[in-house]
């Protein structure tokens, strides 16, 4: 993870020496818009086993709606530097059980989570400004805020479940891939595959706790508006 954040970090302190002065800055157009789409999470199962008996752990996420709200600005020809706004909302099922000497205790706990991000992206795009299809990658970091609650009644089978509610902050970093289609002279489509990676707090709460970065894959679908 500190890997990928140091090499985020040197690409924007690249693209930063790109930015243009003076007569150059004339060119810059920005843009605002939305996207809309889906977000899932990445599970992560844990286990312990000994001679006695073995531990499992896990949560399962489901699919949940996704929204990313935009700030750009094209700074040349195949570079542009963006602001986002990312919330997404999914349900998860966490599941705790642990098997010692043939008794067995678990639980089974459903949940709601809501992640809300913002992250500052540099795009690279592989076509010229003026193409009528501009497909790009992207990389950029920010910080996201995780709230999750519990939903519906646990099943109880007498293993300590975790808190009612919690939350973290935590840095992220973002990458994604997509395409930019003009349909006028101000408005685009564009279609965007994201994920962005960090810190797993639900993972530390299950007991035995996952060891995995936490994965938010994203698809959407959107427009934006040049001025």
């Amino acid at each position: 993870m500190r890997r990928r954040l140091t090499v985020a970090l040197v690409v924007v302190m690249s693209v930063a020496a790109l930015l243009p002065r003076g007569a150059a800055a004339q060119d810059t157009t920005y843009y605002v818009g939305a996207l809309v789409g889906v977000g899932t999470l990445s599970g992560d199962p844990s286990s312990v086993v000994t001679t006695e008996g073995f531990a499992f752990s896990t949560f399962k996420p489901e699919t949940g709606p996704a929204v990313n709200v935009i700030v750009g600005a094209h700074l040349r020809d195949y570079v542009t530097v963006q602001a986002n706004y990312i919330s997404n909302r999914n349900d998860l099922a966490l599941f705790s059980a642990l098997v010692v000497d043939g008794a067995s205790r678990f639980y089974e706990q459903p949940r709601t989570s809501a992640q809300h991000a913002l992250v500052g992206d540099v795009f690279v795009y592989f076509r010229k400004r003026t193409s009528r299809i501009r497909p790009y990658l992207s990389t950029g970091i920010g910080v996201v805020r995780l709230r999750t609650a519990r939903g519906s009644a646990p099943i109880d089978g007498g293993f300590p479940a975790p808190a009612p509610g919690f939350s973290s902050t935590d840095l992220i970093l973002r990458s994604a891939v997509g395409i930019d289609v003009p349909v006028g002279r101000r408005w685009n489509i564009r279609y965007s595959f994201s994920e962005h990676i960090g810190p797993n707090p639900i993972s530390a709460q299950l007991d035995p706790p996952g060891t995995r970065a936490m994965m938010n894959f994203q698809n959407l679908v959107g427009v934006f508006v040049g001025f």
